[in-house]
């Protein structure tokens, strides 16, 4: 079975806020089974007008499999604390 991957570019707009978020966010990583590859870090601008302040990859043992972690009760409430503290673009992807 291959892998899932869910990859989000953030643009943090209240860091303190955002400390709630990662918290929460950290724990429904810890209850699916998310690998954590990428979370934080530097980044540079290679090609194109993509500029994220910050990146984070998830991997998990099946597409499936993360989706259903963005669907869960413990993610759900770390959206909600995210609401008001970061502009989240994310999406899910199958791997080889």
């Amino acid at each position: 079975m291959a892998a899932g991957y869910i990859i989000a570019y953030v643009d943090v707009t209240d860091p303190q806020q955002y400390e709630e978020y990662k918290v929460l966010s950290s724990h429904a990583m810890q209850v699916h089974g998310a690998e954590v590859l990428v979370r934080g870090g530097q980044t540079g601008q290679l090609e194109g007008q993509w500029a994220p302040t910050r990146v984070v990859v998830l991997k998990f043992p099946s597409f499936e499999a993360a989706k259903a972690f963005h669907d869960s009760a413990e993610y759900r409430a770390a959206r909600k604390a995210r609401e008001h503290a970061a502009h989240m673009n994310m999406i899910v992807v199958e791997g080889v």
